[in-house]
């Protein structure tokens, strides 16, 4: 996750807190799916909370 998010210019707790603030129910087990396996799909999330 620390990985795909700094990608994308974002570090892992401030996704994290992203996420919280903006009421996005991800866990880590399917962020970390969704960054290894669906990448498109992990950048959406990422731009969704920037």
């Amino acid at each position: 996750i620390n990985a795909g998010a700094r990608e994308h210019g974002v570090s892992y707790s401030q996704l994290i807190g992203k996420l919280a603030t903006k009421n996005i129910g991800l866990n880590r087990k399917v962020l970390a799916d969704l960054a290894m396996n669906h990448k498109d799909a992990f950048k959406a999330i990422i731009d969704a909370v920037k």
